[in-house]
């Protein structure tokens, strides 16, 4: 007989089960019908002397005390590497060592709770567990988070680290140190974070541990002994990372004494109990029934809930300095839950903590409803994503042919794709896509155009909105500090590859004998479409990229309308610049011939920069014969009936006007890597 022993309804069925087998009112027992309950062993505090999990998760209405972690016997860590080096199967390992979760074979990505983190098999989104540790005697509470390893999630993972004392830093052994590595160890070293080297996979065939330490040695200029190798597959030496975490990196620096401040560093919408903030305790208590202020709204509440992830919510009475947990306050309005905000106590102010720099988009697109009257619904599921991924921008707008929609600004091209997939399986919602552009900049020259704008330089996120060369002295291409790393033989590939996007060498380092990592300067618009599947394409999955944001330079842009029989089309005004003004143009014109349907006249597609035409595509008539009722006769005959047709054609033309269905839109517009 399978015990029930859930609060709620849960009771009611193993009473109802209990009464229909004779045995008394009570919980099911696994002794068999009508055995009495064995008292529960955790009453007891003795016993949590010999048992490293101290509470049982089974129960959501049994509230922690979490009193009994004093703040040195606190260690708040993440987990760092580049995308697919086992961060998230060491999470799960350490999951299971500490016994938040029963040991199954079934355990895989365990904290991967998003359905897109699934289907992708990558970590979009940093999520929290706290771990309970018996280490020498004491009770030891470890807070682990979770973070992504693509460059495109970089804000999440200096979020979380904003919440750690220290690092959890993890390379393949097969792998070696990988773009992405690199970036995330610097992120940890500027935010003054202890970092553990981790070398995982060290049960594969042609695992290199040693090579690997020696990487870290020259690179990180970690000494080698340092490194802690793993297999989180397999569990080998797990244990010994739990053991470092305890001994090199420091508790945080909190005092319960203290007014309290917490820092909110996530936050995800429930429908019905509004808003949850995951906070990080820098000072002070909080339990529920508190009445706290937020610094950025200045509006109080009250704390209906508290709590602690294990990975699960876990109700606790309070929630102490130097810990990490969940808070609900009856937050009902999405923008009331600012990530990187500070919460105190009613008439306890306190000096609100740095918070976070806000995230610079790399990537603009437009997000129009399929259908207008899905407008409203589609506006709700954009704001509630968009407080669990505040890294998002959205700016309103409009357009002729797809009607009222938004602007929005994304990290990078898998950012966006994986924050259409959540709208669709998350909120239920279908959105037409525009292709990808970057923020450029142009600076006005006359003092009119200045004061119409109210500042010098200004912003173009959209290409509609591009200002005419007259009206300017300079415009400006966002530009990024491209690390490559791959193995050696891939090298003068690659370099023609970053050659071709416009790109500017800047260093070239060799890691050992056969890896090289290579810096560029490249045009942000050069490899924000299709760059790393080329990249992946010429180096055999080798090689590895990360980017970040290296300001603005100079550049020699230009607007490229597409014209239809002569009248420009405003949803497909591009920026170019000017070398591969003519590609581009051609490529739009191909794809606008094959979706555009035939008509009774003519369709000339232009591409044109100003008054000049730089690429065309004709789209054929239908056309009548009427020569079919000539079974021969003179030829002059033949002559006039075409020529009285093409008048015909001519003067349609003219009248005629082209409507562009929506598909044919939808299809131009999306990013085509075919093309």
């Amino acid at each position: 007989m399978l015990a029930l022993v859930g609060p709620g309804p849960r009771c009611r069925w193993a009473w109802l089960a209990q009464a229909a087998l004779g045995g008394s009112r009570g919980r099911l027992s696994l002794a068999g019908r009508g055995s009495p309950v064995s008292p529960r062993p955790e009453k007891d505090p003795a016993f949590w002397v010999t048992h490293s999990r101290p509470y049982s998760t089974a129960d959501r209405t049994e509230r922690l005390d979490m009193s009994k972690f004093p703040v040195e016997n606190i260690r708040n860590f993440s987990i760092i590497a580049h995308v697919d080096h086992g961060k998230s199967t060491l999470a799960d390992r350490l999951l299971e060592l500490t016994g938040t979760i029963a040991k199954t074979d079934h355990n895989k990505q365990v904290l991967d709770k998003l359905q897109v983190e699934r289907e992708r098999g990558i970590t979009v989104k940093a999520q929290t567990a706290s771990l309970f540790y018996n280490y020498e005697g004491k009770l030891y509470l470890l807070n682990l988070i979770d973070t992504p390893g693509h460059v495109d999630f970089n804000y999440e993972v200096s979020r979380s680290l904003s919440a750690c004392q220290g690092v959890l830093l993890v390379v393949d052994a097969n792998e070696g140190i990988q773009a992405q590595t690199v970036a995330n160890f610097f992120l940890a070293f500027e935010a003054q974070l202890s970092v553990i080297p981790i070398i995982n996979k060290i049960d594969l065939k042609n695992a290199d541990p040693e090579r690997v330490e020696k990487q870290i040695e020259k690179m990180f200029d970690i000494p080698g002994d340092e490194c802690i190798k793993i297999s989180a597959k397999l569990g080998t030496n797990v244990e010994r990372v739990l053991q470092a975490v305890i001994e090199r990196i420091a508790p945080p620096k909190a005092s319960r004494k203290n007014a309290l401040k917490a820092l909110v560093f996530d936050s995800t919408f429930d429908q019905y109990r509004g808003v949850i903030a995951n906070v990080a305790l820098f000072g002070g208590v909080v339990s529920k029934g508190d009445k706290i202020v937020s610094a950025h709204t200045q509006k109080t509440y009250e704390v209906n809930e508290v709590g602690i992830l294990s990975p699960d919510e876990q109700l606790t009475q309070k929630l102490y300095a130097g810990q990490v947990g969940y808070l609900i306050a009856g937050m009902k309005d999405v923008t009331e839950a600012q990530i990187g905000d500070t919460l105190y106590l009613h008439k306890q102010p306190v000096e609100p903590l740095p918070g976070f720099k806000s995230a610079k988009p790399m990537v603009f697109a437009g997000m129009y409803p399929v259908d207008q009257s899905e407008y409203n619904n589609l506006k709700s599921a954009i704001e509630k994503l968009t407080l669990n991924d505040s890294s998002v921008t959205v700016h309103r707008d409009s357009s002729l042919a797809l009607g009222a929609g938004w602007r929005l600004g994304f990290l990078g091209l898998l950012h966006m794709e994986v924050f259409n997939q959540r709208l669709e399986q998350e909120y239920n919602t279908s959105v037409i896509l525009t292709t990808p552009t970057v923020p450029y900049k142009a600076i006005l020259s006359s003092a009119k155009l200045i004061k119409e704008y109210r500042e010098k330089e200004i912003t173009i996120i959209n290409p509609s909105q591009f200002p005419d060369k007259l009206k300017v002295t300079e415009y400006l291409e966002p530009v990024v500090l491209g690390t490559i790393i791959t193995p050696d033989k891939y090298t003068g590939k690659i370099m023609t590859l970053c050659l071709n996007r416009r790109a500017v060498q800047k260093n070239m380092v060799f890691i050992d004998q056969n890896r090289v990592m290579l810096k560029y300067l490249f045009p942000l618009n050069e490899i924000v479409v299709d760059f790393y599947d080329s990249l992946k394409s010429l180096s055999s999955g080798y090689a590895s990229f990360d980017y970040e944001d290296a300001g603005y330079q100079t550049a020699d842009l230009v607007k490229m309308d597409i014209l239809l029989n002569g009248n420009p089309v405003e949803e497909l005004v591009t920026i170019v610049h000017r070398e591969k003004a003519h590609p581009i143009g051609k490529t739009i014109c191909e794809r606008l011939k094959d979706t555009i349907p035939r008509q009774l006249f003519e369709i000339a597609i232009q591409a044109a920069i100003g008054s000049k035409i730089v690429a065309r595509e004709t789209v054929k008539a239908y056309r009548k014969n009427v020569l079919a009722k000539c079974y021969g006769g003179d030829i002059t005959r033949k002559m006039k009936l075409l020529k009285r047709q093409a008048e015909g054609k001519k003067r349609m033309r003219k009248v005629g006007n082209i409507e562009v269905p929506k598909d044919a839109f939808i299809r131009v517009l999306k990013r085509q890597p075919d093309k």
